[in-house]
C-alpha cells in the first residue's frame, strides 16, 4: 500500500485516528477530514512527529461543497486518491416520539448522506486509475436494533445498502466497497455514554458495560479502536481484492445467538 492516498472522515480521534495511524504505518498518505479543527491539528502534528506525511481538511461531510473541497485538496496535495474510509459519526438518544427532527436530519446527514457524498466525489478518481478501496464504518446497529437510537440505527442500516450498491456498480473498475460493523468500541463517545448511563441508572460504569451494553455479547469487553483499524487495513490490501459488498462483523459474538 506504500504511496497510496487515503481520506479518513472523522479521522481526528477515536476509531478514525486509529485507522489513520494504521494506514500511515503501512506507507499510505492520509488526509484527515473532521469538524474538530483543534483535534485535527493535534492529529496531524502527532503523525508528522512520527515522520508521516498527512493533511487535515475541516469538513462537514453532509455538505456537498465541503466534500468536493476535501477530495480536491487530497488530489492536489498527493496527486491521486486510492482509499476512502467513511467513519464520521455521532449519537443522540431519545424515544421516536420525542426525537427532535433537527437531530434526525443531523445524524442522517452526517452518517448516511455524508457517506454517499464522499463516495460520489471520490469514485471518479478511483475509476480513472482502475483501482480503489472504500470502507464504510457501519455498526453492529447496522444489523440489529436497540431502543432510543432511531436515527443512528436508521443511518447505519442505510450504509449497508449503499455499500452493496457501490460494490455492484464498481466491480468492473477494480474498486471494492465493504462495511465494517463493530460492537461498542472504547472511544470518547462511548465512554461518555457509559458515564451518562451510570448516572441515570445509579450503577457503576463497570455494571453499565457488563450488564447493559454487553449483555447480549459472548465476549464481555469493549473493542479497541486498533481492532477496527486492523480490519480496515486488511481490506485495503490486494489480498482482500475478492471481498466486496459485504458487511464484516467485529461484534464480540453479539449476533451469533
Amino acid at each position: 500500500m506504500k504511496g497510496k492516498v487515503a481520506i479518513v472522515t472523522g479521522g481526528a480521534s477515536g476509531i478514525g485516528f486509529a485507522i489513520v495511524e494504521s494506514l500511515a504505518q503501512a506507507g499510505v498518505n492520509c488526509v484527515i477530514a473532521d469538524m474538530d479543527v483543534s483535534g485535527g491539528e493535534r492529529a496531524v502534528a502527532k503523525l508528522q512527529e512520527a515522520g508521516f506525511t498527512t493533511l487535515f481538511v475541516k469538513t462537514n461531510v453532509s455538505s456537498p461543497d465541503d466534500v468536493r473541497h476535501l477530495v480536491d485538496a487530497a488530489v492536489e496535495k498527493f496527486g491521486r486518491l486510492d482509499i476512502l474510509v467513511n467513519n464520521a459519526g455521532l449519537q443522540f438518544v431519545a424515544p421516536v416520539v420525542e426525537f427532535p427532527e433537527e437531530r434526525w436530519n443531523l445524524l442522517i446527514g452526517v452518517m448516511l448522506t455524508g457517506t454517499f457524498l464522499c463516495c460520489k466525489y471520490s469514485l471518479p478518481h478511483m475509476i480513472k486509475q482502475k483501482w480503489g478501496r472504500i470502507i464504510n464504518i457501519s455498526s453492529l446497529h447496522g444489523k440489529v436494533a436497540s431502543p432510543f437510537k432511531v436515527a443512528y440505527i436508521s443511518a447505519k442500516h442505510g450504509v449497508l445498502g449503499l455499500t452493496k450498491v457501490v460494490a455492484l456498480e464498481q466491480a468492473e473498475n477494480n474498486i471494492t466497497c465493504n462495511a465494517i460493523c463493530p460492537a461498542y468500541v472504547r472511544t470518547p463517545l462511548v465512554e461518555k455514554q457509559i458515564a451518562d448511563q451510570a448516572r441515570a441508572n445509579g450503577i457503576s460504569e463497570e455494571d453499565v458495560v457488563q450488564k447493559i451494553m454487553l449483555q447480549p455479547a459472548a465476549i464481555k469487553r469493549l473493542l479497541e479502536p486498533s481492532e477496527v483499524a486492523s480490519l480496515v487495513k486488511y481490506l485495503c490490501t490486494d489480498e482482500a481484492a475478492g471481498i466486496t459488498g459485504t458487511a464484516l462483523d467485529i461484534d464480540l459474538g453479539w449476533t451469533a445467538r
